[in-house]
């Protein structure tokens, strides 16, 4: 039995009048986060940490920025495709603990909906995923709202 962790951060620029993904759910709020896929912040730190658990490279390797492919693409299709990548190398997911920093809206009210659409797309329990939301106190680009980030930390088992 082979145990590895891995680290993944995403970030991206909010905006007026987007739709704001997060965590696999569309959240009814002003702005959105922008980006080549859906921009969804804590599926792309998932996916970067669980790829580097494995030592398999990151979300651009395998789904690049540049490519017509992902334009829009819903973060879950990618999140479900890394899964997979760790399958085929004989890994399975032990846990992953998450932390979203935003301003605005307050996340709270959707945490069980995200644990409950991120296990369904990962074939996993709700109880090995972790999601918690903190503000930074109206510092940085977080807390004037002109941008999300999202850090992950997962463990990962080799069978």
């Amino acid at each position: 039995m082979k145990i590895r962790i891995g680290f993944g951060l995403d970030i991206h620029k909010l905006e007026l009048d987007t739709d704001f993904w997060l965590g696999g759910i569309k959240i009814p709020y002003i702005k959105g986060a922008v980006g080549h896929s859906d921009a969804d912040v804590l599926i792309h730190a998932i996916c970067d940490a669980l790829l580097g658990a494995a030592n398999l490279g990151d979300i651009g390797s395998h789904f690049p920025d540049d490519s017509l492919e992902y334009i829009d693409i819903d973060s879950k299709i990618l999140l479900k495709k890394v899964v997979g990548i760790l399958n085929k190398n004989n890994y399975t997911i032990n846990n992953i603990d998450s932390t979203i920093v935003l301003q605005k809206p307050k996340i709270s009210p959707y945490i069980s909906k995200m644990k409950a659409v991120l296990a369904e797309t990962m074939s996993v329990s709700q109880s090995v995923i972790s999601i918690k939301a903190t503000t930074t106190e109206t510092l940085g680009y977080e807390g004037r709202e002109e941008g999300i980030s999202a850090y992950a930390v997962v463990l990962i088992q080799k069978m």
